[in-house]
């Protein structure tokens, strides 16, 4: 009795062991993974809508490696005037706010300067004294025609002819001197912008925007200080201190690429004018400048601004946004997906060689051929699920 009881325990516990060694049934919700190496995982479809999971063709894409290098954007020098005050005097009136638009020869400022009223002064007189010249050189051409007809009737001597010439050359070199003395006056007025009444009144010379005005009405200012500045926006500068290995790279003429932190999804363009000739002994860079198209006037000076700059020759590959690339074991890899049946799909990793990135794109030289459908949204979750099936399991 004790034999046949102790045969039937070992055979239960043949039995139990026999089917403790069978494959558990996946857990409701968990991907199925491939037996041997992981290569491959399989979601369910619910479990892809679960995730997020979205995937897309690989596009074929020629690019080259990129240096990200912070700009601001700076008004344009050349197109941008600064109205000063021409001399000392008083701030009458100012007729520009900042922000706003203006048209060239339009009142700006007025000023109430004694130099201005000396100018215009100086302008009368010298006027006057052109009258007074001009009666007195045609005094003197009358007395020396006379004399010269009374040489000729021998009612005269010569020495009164001689005097008589003399006297209308003198005439005529004061009239000259009169003449320059109101250019003089006329070109001081001009300089000074002096109206009529002895006032200073400053015009915009260029059309654009008011981006200064330092013009405060009452107050007193030097000949020389700032007023009123002007730029016209359509046109804006790009500064950058380029890194010397990406400098060696740069050439005028050339175009580079920036986004503001404004319009993140918009791409603007800029042509290189100058590239520095030597290194900040500081910061080890190089100073350039660009010159940004401003149509549209979206851009403001003052932006900061992320430049991409082309530091390779372009490659041939394929591309894909970035979030498509996923590290796993240490190494950048995709998820490409194979759809099946019943909406179950398989998602084969892939090790990937990289090259570019640009844009939010990420280019793969090695790994992945034009076309084949690779995850970029949710690639993620399908990491993890390679993660969690290399785990070893509990119990």
């Amino acid at each position: 009795m004790n034999a046949a009881r102790m045969l039937a325990f070992t055979l239960a516990a043949a039995l139990a062991g026999g089917c403790g060694s069978q494959p558990e049934k996946a857990a409701d919700g968990a991907a199925t993974v491939a037996a041997g190496p992981l290569k491959t995982v399989t979601f369910t479809s619910e479990q892809i809508a679960h995730a997020g999971i979205q995937w897309a063709a690989a596009e074929s894409a020629v690019m080259a490696a990129q240096v990200d290098v912070p700009g601001h954007v700076i008004a344009n020098e050349d197109r941008t005037a600064r109205v000063s005050a021409p001399a000392e005097g008083r701030v009458m009136a100012v007729g520009a706010q900042t922000g706003d638009r203006v048209t060239r020869g339009q009142v700006l400022v007025t000023l109430l300067s004694p130099q201005a009223s000396g100018v215009r002064a100086e302008q009368a007189k010298a006027a006057a004294e052109i009258a007074s010249r001009e009666a007195a050189l045609s005094y003197a051409r009358s007395a020396r025609e006379r004399a010269e007809r009374l040489l000729e009737a021998k009612a005269a001597a010569r020495q009164d002819v001689e005097r008589a010439r003399a006297d209308e050359q003198l005439a005529a070199a004061a009239l000259a001197q009169a003449h320059a003395e109101a250019e003089r006056t006329s070109t001081a007025v001009t300089q000074l912008s002096v109206d009529t009444a002895g006032r200073m009144i400053l015009r915009a010379p260029i059309a654009g925007v008011v981006i200064a005005r330092d013009a405060v009405p009452g107050s007193v200012v030097q000949a020389g200080a700032p007023l009123v500045t002007i730029t016209d926006p359509s046109s804006l500068w790009l500064d950058l201190a380029a890194p010397e290995a990406v400098a060696v790279t740069l050439r005028p003429g050339a175009t580079v690429r920036f986004v503001t932190a404004t319009f993140p999804d918009d791409r603007f363009e800029a042509r290189i004018r100058t590239v520095g000739a030597a290194l900040d002994p500081q910061t080890r860079t190089v100073p350039v400048r660009a010159v940004v198209p401003n149509v549209h006037r979206r851009l403001l000076p003052g932006m900061f601004v992320n430049v991409a700059v082309e530091v390779s020759p372009p490659t041939s590959g394929v591309r894909v946004p970035d979030a498509a690339v996923q590290l796993l074991d240490e190494r950048p890899v995709v998820f490409v997906a194979r759809p099946g049946a019943a909406g179950a799909v398989t998602f084969e990793r892939r090790d990937v060689a990289l090259g570019a990135k640009a844009d939010g794109r990420t280019q793969i030289v090695k790994g992945v051929a034009p076309g084949e459908l690779v995850v970029h949204e949710g690639a993620f979750a399908v990491k993890s699920e390679f993660a969690r099936a290399k785990m070893p399991s509990e119990g």
